[in-house]
């Protein structure tokens, strides 16, 4: 992506109606959108990206850059990756978040908040000096 403009294309980079239908039909068939308030989903989700944490926890870091492949490690990262998604989307369709919508904007705001030739090569965040450049909020 090369500027804010490239991130409101038009073109949808995320749908995921279908997979909200399925999670939404998945509920009903057990009765357990009683239990999907946004607490609870967002609780969901922060154990499932905990457990996402604990695989990588002691992992040097070349390692971690194989997780997703390396057989010891590859079928955990998929399952845990596979569940952040699941409670993600049925999270943001319980709170009526268009998750394309807000990908795209978020994706328009950040390639104004770091604009790439200001802060390329620096992890710093957006409101911290960077390298001897300057970049106001």
């Amino acid at each position: 992506m090369t500027d804010a403009a490239d991130a409101t294309s038009g073109t949808a980079l995320v749908d995921l109606a279908q997979l909200a239908a399925r999670l939404e039909q998945f509920a009903d068939e057990r009765d357990w959108a009683q239990f999907h308030s946004p607490k609870n989903l967002v609780m969901a989700l922060t154990g499932e990206v905990g457990e996402l944490s604990e695989i990588f926890q002691w992992m040097p870091e070349e390692a971690s850059k194989d997780a997703g492949r390396d057989p010891q490690t590859a079928k955990a990262v998929q399952d845990e990756l596979a569940d952040i998604l699941l409670y993600l989307v049925r999270l943001s369709s319980v709170l009526g978040v268009d998750l394309d919508a807000a990908v795209q904007q978020k994706l328009k705001d950040n390639a104004v908040r770091y604009p790439a030739d200001k802060v390329r090569g620096s992890s710093k965040k957006h409101n911290q000096p960077h390298a001897g450049k300057s970049v106001k909020d």
